[in-house]
């Protein structure tokens, strides 16, 4: 299923990482996530494989994929081990971002090296004081001769401590005194004066995915460094931007949940109960069939969301929808498999332990769901999503 909507030339590279994923990854993730080293051999495979330029356009070196096949290979990796999707999650919107938005001067200046990894990308947009009211950041490029002077403090920033360059959401100087505040993306390399990291977060699951603050502290930038070069349409710009993160993070959570269910149904088939295999009772075989219907709802909503969004279609309700949906089934699916698994469900020895503690982390990732539901609802009021939804007016 997940191969529907690619060409063949992209359902070749799906394929060629599906492969990757089963002779190299998944038998030996429980070894690396015991080990708590970073995999630095299945970070270069990656690299070959062109793994760090799905997003960027085949003419600067990458793969220039669909953001249906992107979905698909996002869905790949999680199957096997939901870190190396992390991996190139918030990368992939970094450089979708430049490639979209950015001058032909910052397509040149980064994407080759995004495409093979040498640069790595990061989102800095939460801070400290507020994540999901992107609009009441208080980091701030103020006016500093022909540039800018950047002081901001970006928390929980995903592969911030591999990262070379952060696309960065800030403040501008306001036109006019009184006005709505304006808002700029930034492309701050890391080796620019006044960037420090500070901060590292010990999380739940996704041990082998750094998250760190960063501190910016009168970095200064230029036009040059300000996407697309314009004042004014950074906020505009990283909304269009995180349906692709919504997406990706969707299709994410649909490779955790079908990791999952393979988990439970093995386990279901090998566990033995009353005489039987334990897949032969009842109680057992209705969560398997409610696992298998959510994970199928899921793909397919991701799926629904990246044609959207290919299509050139207003995407902001569908992918809220799709990362919605997607991190709850996902969530739904993990603890299931834990309950499938018993006592033994909740011992690091068993895949759905990990598992159950991951999924939890989609559900927050990308604008919590909740912040989501806000979106969807809001877009609900317009007659192109009544129209969409099939509703009477």
């Amino acid at each position: 299923m997940i191969l529907q909507d690619l060409t063949g030339d992209e359902r070749v590279l799906v394929e060629a990482v599906s492969r990757f994923v089963e002779e190299r990854v998944r038998p030996n993730v429980s070894d690396l996530e015991r080990q708590g080293v970073y995999p630095d051999a299945l970070v270069a495979e990656m690299k070959a494989l062109g793994l760090f330029g799905m997003a960027v356009p085949e003419v600067f070196g990458g793969l220039g994929l669909s953001v249906p096949a992107l979905a698909a290979m996002m869905e790949v990796l999680s199957r096997g081990w939901t870190t190396l999707a992390a991996y190139v999650n918030s990368h992939s919107t970094v450089a979708y971002a430049i490639a979209t938005h950015g001058t032909d001067d910052q397509k040149a200046r980064y994407l080759p090296g995004l495409a093979s990894g040498d640069h790595r990308g990061s989102l800095c947009l939460t801070e400290p004081s507020g994540g999901s009211d992107l609009q009441a950041i208080r980091g701030a490029a103020v006016a500093q001769g022909d540039g800018y002077a950047l002081t901001a403090s970006k928390t929980y920033v995903t592969n911030g401590a591999k990262a070379t360059l952060f696309l960065t959401l800030a403040r501008l100087p306001q036109a006019e005194p009184g006005t709505r505040p304006r808002f700029g993306l930034f492309l701050v390399e890391r080796s620019r004066s006044g960037i420090s990291q500070t901060t590292t977060f010990h999380k739940t699951g996704f041990g082998l995915v750094d998250t760190v603050q960063i501190e910016m502290d009168a970095v200064p930038l230029t036009v040059a460094d300000l996407l697309g070069g314009v004042e004014g349409k950074g906020f505009a710009q990283l909304m269009e931007v995180l349906e692709i993160g919504r997406i990706a993070i969707a299709a994410s959570a649909v490779g955790l949940a079908a990791n999952a269910l393979s988990e439970a149904v093995r386990y279901a088939a090998e566990r033995r109960a009353f005489g039987v295999p334990i897949n032969q009772h009842q109680a057992i075989q209705l969560k398997l069939a409610n696992m298998a219907t959510r994970l199928v709802t899921a793909r397919l909503i991701t799926r629904e969301a990246a044609r959207i969004k290919a299509s050139g279609g207003r995407c902001d309700m569908i992918s809220a929808m799709a990362k919605m949906h997607a991190s709850d089934e996902a969530l739904a699916v993990a603890h299931e498999a834990v309950v499938v698994h018993g006592g033994a469900g909740y011992i690091q020895d068993y895949t759905v332990e990990r598992l159950h503690r991951e999924a939890l982390l989609y559900t927050i990732g990308e604008g919590t769901n909740d912040i989501n539901r806000l979106v969807i609802s809001r877009r609900m009021q317009g007659d192109e999503e009544m129209d969409y939804l099939g509703l009477l007016p």
